[in-house]
């Protein structure tokens, strides 16, 4: 996969049709775009009725284009007084528009206060999924940008709603034919319905194929037709056992674990409907891997932008939302030294990452720098103290904090938590683990392929060089804003003691000097904090549920899981990164609504991914 997605170019000379030439066609009929959107894609969709009494509605398109089909629906969805508690809208999009084109194009528009939040929002143009939350979380938008033929394959969701459009049939044949229409249908479920503005008979042929009841009805504007369809299947395919929702209907939710990842959790489960009560044994949240006084959050790149690259992008970008949406104030804006790519070979992408030479990211730093760096517009430093508070404040969720738990008991109606007096602490039909190493006697086996790996930062009080934004590199820098900085910080694994070290400072020190090019590292007390991060051998976290008792699959896909039962943890040194996103997936897996990373991605993070993997080592 490539990390930049090539942008729509659009004609605006017809004001009244903004066309796309690379595909010879407009992007809406010319008798106005919210007009059809609300005739076809609503009312061939029979909306807004069908989505009121539901907890959650979920619209999949194909085309998002100038976004005017979200824009109405999500219009219509405010207008109705018996909405559905949640709409989401997943939409992909080859070709989407650059910031100033989709401000260009509503800026005459009927739904000003909807196009400019949907504006500021505007992601990046890198591969993959994005998500846009709109109305506190309730209306959520996930856009995929890229291929539809792949991204269709990687959508973890059901659908109740299909929306289909592409440019015409004769223009965008691949946004029509059987192959793209099987991958839509795999999303549908009895009863999802499907709208267009084509009668192309091919594609109606291939949806009555599909188990869809198929139909004409009045088109809009100059099109006497337009093309209704209903899943009605005679048989319905198995889905994989290993993507069925693992809490479904749940209302309540226990969490273990009140640092960033629980706290994440609580927000996003919270944004659901679901009641949560977040336990620690700790007498505050944010006291062990979540307590350090500073933190980076940051995207990553690599040549073939693999997994971790994509991993790491979609949480950063989900950080940034997040930290946008809750007014946190933050040190905005990092730097990471490129030490291996020489500059020309450095490709960003506007809005996400920017590649800058030596000189250029010296006169960002402050300091005199020798290697090229990529410079991150969204990334940062924060308090991870203030993040975790301020996201449980806004889940609302119910704190008991100094309340060990010490084991997990399977009930009829969800788990029991039990303290280390063996009684029932707290018991709900879904329990998310969401610490760190300290609940590693909760994971089982789990537990033997984690790495728990001390890690010591320093600080300095009074600081030959303050970088100007954060700097990582071989170590990484933060300005306290007092005149000194946090540095480090150095990684032991396996080694539980909390003492500071004066070697461990001295080494922090040494790296702080390098980055900032000095020739000699400073001297100061021996001053900082010691915390331990729980490490995955891949280096990714553990984001899903465990097997279920039984024999393994060897697919992640086709593993049943222990019902009620969620991990959240692992977060490595990427905490303050990971969380924001680590929490919409657990709630996404436990609730089964549209999961916001790709399928490959979800096996990524999948913590069945270490039994599968040990299972498939030669000699076993």
């Amino acid at each position: 996969m490539t990390l930049a997605v090539q942008p729509a170019e659009v004609d605006f000379s017809d004001p009244g049709a903004p066309a796309a030439p690379a595909y010879g066609d407009v992007y809406h009929s010319r008798a106005g775009a919210l007009p059809q959107a609300r005739h076809v894609f609503l009312g061939g969709n029979g909306l807004p009725g069908r989505w009121q009494g539901r907890e959650r509605f979920v619209v999949l398109e194909t085309g998002f284009g100038l976004g005017n089909n979200f824009l109405a629906t999500w219009d219509a969805w405010r207008q109705d007084p018996a909405r559905c508690g949640r709409l989401v809208f997943v939409s992909v999009e080859k070709h989407p528009l650059r910031r100033e084109d989709l401000a260009r194009a509503h800026a005459q528009g009927a739904l000003p206060e909807l196009a400019t939040q949907l504006i500021e929002r505007w992601p990046p143009l890198t591969a993959g999924l994005h998500t846009l939350g709109f109305e506190g979380g309730r209306v959520e938008l996930l856009l995929g940008l890229g291929d539809a033929r792949a991204l269709l394959r990687e959508l973890v969701l059901q659908a109740d709603a299909l929306y289909l459009d592409g440019f015409a049939p004769l223009r965008n044949p691949e946004l029509w034919d059987e192959w793209l229409l099987k991958s839509l249908a795999r999303h549908a479920v009895p009863g999802t319905t499907a709208a267009t503005w084509s009668i192309n008979r091919p594609m109606r042929r291939a949806l009555a194929s599909l188990g869809f009841e198929v139909g004409l009805a009045p088109g809009f504007a100059n099109k006497p037709e337009m093309t209704v369809a209903r899943f009605a299947p005679r048989h319905l395919p198995q889905r994989p056992a290993g993507r069925e929702a693992i809490a479904p209907g749940a209302r309540r939710a226990v969490i273990v674990g009140a640092g960033l990842g629980g706290a994440a959790c609580a927000l996003a489960l919270s944004r659901e409907g679901v009641a949560c009560t977040v336990i620690d044994a700790l007498a505050a949240p944010a006291q062990a891997s979540s307590g350090n006084p500073a933190g980076l959050f940051h995207g990553t790149v690599n040549p073939d932008d693999g997994p971790h690259a994509r991993f790491n992008r979609a949480a950063a970008l989900a950080t940034q939302a997040l930290l946008a949406e809750l007014g946190l104030p933050h040190q905005q804006g990092l730097l990471r030294l490129e030490t291996r790519l020489a500059l020309d070979a450095m490709q960003g992408v506007p809005g996400y990452v920017q590649a800058l030479s030596a000189e250029a990211a010296s006169a960002r730093a402050g300091a005199s720098l020798t290697h090229p760096a990529w410079f991150y517009p969204g990334g940062g430093a924060i308090d991870p103290g203030a993040y975790t508070r301020a996201m449980l404040a806004a889940s609302g969720a119910t704190l008991r904090l100094g309340t060990a738990v010490a084991a997990l008991r399977e009930a009829a109606d969800g788990w029991q938590l039990l303290g280390p007096d063996g009684r029932v602490v707290d018991a709900a039909p879904l329990v998310v683990l969401a610490g760190g190493h300290g609940q590693l006697p909760l994971l089982g086996d789990l537990a033997d392929d984690l790495v728990v790996q001390r890690g010591q930062l320093s600080h300095l009080a009074n600081a030959p060089w303050c970088p100007t934004l954060p700097i990582a590199g071989e170590g990484y820098a933060i300005a306290d804003g007092l005149g000194g900085l946090w540095c480090g910080a150095t990684t032991q694994d396996g080694d539980l003691d909390p003492a500071l070290r004066e070697a461990d400072q001295a080494d922090n020190l040494a790296r702080y000097a390098r980055l900032a090019g000095l020739d000699e590292a400073p001297r100061g007390a021996l001053a900082g904090r010691v915390g331990w991060r729980l490490i995955a051998p891949d280096r990714l976290p553990l984001i899903g549920g465990l097997a279920a008792d039984g024999a393994p699959a060897e697919q992640l896909r086709l593993q049943p899981r222990r019902p009620g039962l969620v991990l959240c943890t692992a977060f490595a040194s990427r905490g303050i990164t990971w969380a924001a996103l680590a929490g919409r997936l657990t709630a996404a897996l436990a609730l089964g609504s549209p999961r916001p990373l790709e399928a490959d991605l979800l096996d990524a993070v999948d913590p069945v991914r270490l039994a599968l993997r040990r299972r498939r080592r030669p000699g076993r």
